[in-house]
């Protein structure tokens, strides 16, 4: 049986971000990096001029840009996010994402949390 994510969900390991994405000369490649019942993690890399449209996701998600830099619709504007900058999108929150200045990597965390959860303080 194959292993469908890059670590394994019941082993401690580490790995690199930036050596861990994949490019590609035109479009979008995505890894799933970690799955498990509670977050998803996936490594995005953007060639320069792919996007995602507006949309929506029903999970929580939080996005780190690892490697240069996107313009990222949110709170009803596009802003210029750069290599450190974190984000969150609470569910059902509109956003987009696109490759205007070269290509870009990120990662997407997840949460298990579905829309209409009440919140614990």
């Amino acid at each position: 049986m194959s292993q469908s994510t890059v670590l394994p969900s019941d082993e401690a390991q580490s790995l690199t971000l930036v050596d861990a994405a994949r490019v590609a000369e035109s479009g979008i490649v995505s890894r799933t990096l970690l799955e498990t019942p509670e977050l998803r993690v996936v490594l995005f890399t953007f060639a320069e001029g792919q996007e995602l449209t507006p949309h929506t996701s029903r999970r929580r998600a939080l996005v780190q840009i690892v490697e240069g830099s996107c313009d990222f619709l949110f709170g009803g504007q596009w802003q210029r996010l750069t290599a450190g900058a974190f984000l969150h999108l609470p569910p059902n929150h509109l956003h987009a994402v696109r490759a205007t200045a070269g290509a870009f990597s990120m990662l997407l965390t997840l949460g298990s949390e579905p829309a209409g959860s009440p919140s614990k303080s």
